[in-house]
């Protein structure tokens, strides 16, 4: 798994609190109700964002994450990859997401994530200006390839993605969608990421340079897969950092 069943994400430079926050199901294009969580920023920066998760979908991190982001002025919904396999239901730490990795169709993957960032462009009168992608290993690539999904978006940010090769979930590799991406990059790995090695990170680099992608790519030398942990107190700094990297790239104000 990307994380222990325990890890909570790292607090973010706090500017406010999270309101209207809580569990909803968003509808996808094709009828299928998609678990889902949000929560608005009580002090809005005109940012908002959807979170992707990893491979074991709409997890208790993710929730907080959403959270997370709102403290820091960015409205947030996370949703769930598995509901056309898994149904809606809450699911406890026995649950295997294997199999219903294997079942994902990327073409309804982004149709669930357009689910997403509808509610946050309409849901509320004080909808943001300004939207961006954010996933985490599996969701880290589903992130990434949000960049040629036709959303608008104002970036995607993917960490510890595999941005290059096939994956059994059938999803493209971003490198290889790179010529069609319409928005910013920022991508954050682990230097000490096995699965993850450098000349995955500089092919990805080079896909895009050669499309002419604005991007960002930001290595810790010492940090594993999956260090975005408050409780991988080791990686603080790390984590203290990626917040930096994902607030200034969204163009959000820290006070």
């Amino acid at each position: 798994m990307c994380f222990s069943a325990d890890a909570r994400p790292p607090l973010p430079p706090i500017r406010g609190a999270a309101v209207d926050a809580g569990d909803l199901i968003l509808t996808s294009r094709d009828g299928t109700r998609i678990p889902a969580y949000a929560a608005r920023a009580e002090q809005p920066s005109g940012a908002g964002i959807v979170i992707v998760p990893d491979v074991r979908g709409l997890h208790p991190y993710y929730e907080e994450l959403a959270l997370r982001f709102a403290e820091a002025g960015v409205d947030a919904v996370t949703l769930d990859l598995y509901a056309r396999t898994a149904g809606t239901s809450k699911r406890d730490e026995g649950f295997d997401p294997q199999p219903h990795v294997l079942q994902l169709d990327p073409a309804r993957v982004d149709d669930d994530v357009a689910a997403a960032w509808s509610h946050l462009r309409s849901h509320h009168r004080d909808a943001p200006t300004r939207v961006y992608t954010v996933g985490f290993c599996l969701g880290g690539r589903v992130s990434l390839l949000q960049a040629a999904a036709g959303l608008g978006l104002a970036g995607v940010i993917g960490f510890y993605p595999w941005p290059v090769g096939e994956h059994r979930s059938g999803l493209p590799a971003p490198a290889d969608e790179a010529p069609r991406f319409a928005c910013p990059v920022l991508a954050l790995y682990g230097g000490a990421d096995p699965g993850i090695p450098a000349e995955a990170r500089d092919a990805f680099d080079l896909a895009l340079d050669e499309a002419g992608v604005r991007h960002r790519s930001v290595t810790y030398p010492d940090a594993p897969h999956s260090f975005f942990d408050r409780k991988a107190e080791e990686h603080g700094d790390a984590s203290a950092d990626a917040w930096r990297q994902v607030l200034d790239f969204m163009e959000v104000v820290r006070t």
